[in-house]
């Protein structure tokens, strides 16, 4: 066991030179994707740390405008999941996703100029038509350059950077708003959208001059030409097809594989909603007796994406180090849905209750890498197109889901008890195990039938080479010499 994990956390590369490439590979792609999406989550979740931190106040929000502008965001990210991926197989990631970076980076800038909710409204659906880009995007390019063996881990890594993201902007907007409140005339909340905007700019730089877009086509400075060769070799041959046609939608949508996923992301992006609907930051904020300051509301809740990183982190590297087992998250996602829910419902009035109940909801988080690299690795052996486009439709539908589903079971005017999410919480983690355990049976089924099936095409290829040599040696193939 030692062993295998000193070589496990060594690297399993063992083709000469590979090990030094998968270093490069490490620096270049996984700064830029984890950089991209660190900073993806600061322009992304400064909104709720703004309304707690005087917008509410200032721009006027009444009932449930804060989720009907985060129902418009997920709109506009749900809608460019798709076009996103399928845009990657025409442009240069190189281009693209530092495009996307510019655009959105503006864009948190002009929040600032803000003056009432519904400005902020028209800014964020395109904001979120740019970021759609940077989850699934990034996840199609680990998905081109690591294997199996590697991906979760990595998954993982970049996955940990956008809760860095969420955990340290708490800190960012207590800090903006202790110490920049007032300067220039503006608010301490506009402050961290001009600064998170302006962190944006030199990230976008660094990924125009050295992300190595994808093993076929990279021109990467750093690479050698036996580097590219080999970068090419270690992941599957898979055939090609245009994702643009009548063609490939049949084939897309006639394998289980969209299907299967696209329901097991859903489920799994509800069971996230705990933390992506900033609950705990709520329960402060509308807390029945307790007072708790701007810093507090902002401070406190960090530690949910703390308990999601070191989630992530663990679960990726256990699932990697354990073969791929990635659907054992399915389950693990499962236990702590229901029982977080059912003893917040139980005590109601008990602050530390909701407290340890939100940080442990945290951990489910890790759903996040390792369900995309399980989508990784299943569809391995199918085209990139494919791939592409199935992990796009995962967070697109989830997203499409998410657009309402806040509002009916998380509205900021359910606060602090949010009594029907957290029964909901219950029925989606329920059938998250369901489901898993489904998706097993499935990807087990594939897989034995891909055995067969390479082994029908090896045993024909022997027979064939046979015959040739028969051919040879003047004997008419399937006869013996006599």
């Amino acid at each position: 066991m030692g062993n295998r994990l000193v070589q496990y956390f060594r690297g399993e590369q063992n083709a000469p030179g590979e090990r030094k490439l998968v270093q490069k590979l490490d620096f270049f792609i996984l700064t830029f994707c984890c950089l991209m999406y660190f900073v993806n989550y600061l322009d992304r979740t400064n909104l709720n740390n703004a309304y707690v931190s005087g917008m509410r106040e200032e721009l006027g929000f009444r009932g449930n405008q804060l989720n009907q502008i985060n129902t418009v965001f997920t709109v506009g990210y749900t809608i460019g999941q798709v076009p996103c991926n399928i845009l990657l197989y025409y442009i240069k990631p190189r281009i693209f996703f530092p495009s996307c970076m510019i655009a959105w980076g503006l864009l948190t800038m002009v929040t600032a100029a803000a003056q009432k909710p519904q400005h902020i409204m028209a800014i964020r659906f395109f904001q979120a038509l740019f970021e759609s880009s940077t989850f699934v995007g990034t996840h199609y390019i680990l998905g081109s350059w690591y294997t199996s063996k590697e991906l979760g881990k990595r998954s993982g890594i970049f996955t940990a950077s956008g809760l860095a993201g969420t955990m340290i902007g708490g800190f960012i907007q207590a800090g903006i708003h202790s110490s920049m409140d007032g300067l220039q005339g503006l608010s301490g909340w506009r402050w961290l959208f001009i600064i998170d905007g302006i962190i944006t700019l030199p990230v976008a730089l660094y990924g125009f001059l050295l992300f190595p877009d994808t093993p076929r086509n990279t021109r990467a400075p750093y690479l050698s030409a036996d580097e590219k060769a080999l970068a090419i070799y270690r992941v599957p041959e898979v055939s090609e097809r245009t994702p643009i046609s009548w063609r490939f939608l049949k084939h897309c949508f006639g394998t289980w594989y969209w299907y299967m996923f696209v329901i097991l992301w859903i489920l799994a992006g509800e069971t996230e909603s705990f933390s992506t609907n900033a609950l705990l930051q709520l329960y402060l904020k509308s807390h029945p007796t307790n007072k708790y300051t701007v810093s507090q509301v902002n401070n406190y809740p960090t530690g949910v994406p703390a308990v999601g990183i070191v989630s992530t982190l663990f679960w990726a590297t256990l699932t990697d180090f354990m073969g791929g087992r990635r659907y054992l998250v399915g389950y693990w996602i499962g236990i702590t849905g229901v029982i977080t829910s059912a003893l917040i419902l139980a005590y109601p009035q008990s602050t530390s209750i909701h407290f340890g109940m939100y940080y442990w909801a945290g951990s489910v988080y890790a759903c996040q890498a390792t369900f995309f690299a399980w989508a990784n690795d299943v569809l391995r052996y199918e085209e990139d197109s494919l791939r592409a486009v199935v992990i796009a439709s995962m967070n697109m539908g989830s997203n499409a889901i998410n657009a309402w589903w806040s509002i009916v079971f998380y509205g900021a005017n359910f606060a602090p008890y949010f009594t029907r999410g957290m029964y909901a919480m219950i029925a989606v983690s329920i059938a998250m195990a369901i489901w898993t355990g489904l998706l097993v049976w499935m990807q087990v089924r594939t897989e034995k039938r891909r055995q067969v099936d390479e082994g029908i095409t090896q045993f024909a290829a022997k027979e064939h080479d046979l015959g040739d040599a028969d051919r040879v040696h003047g004997v008419e193939p399937g006869r013996e010499k006599v």
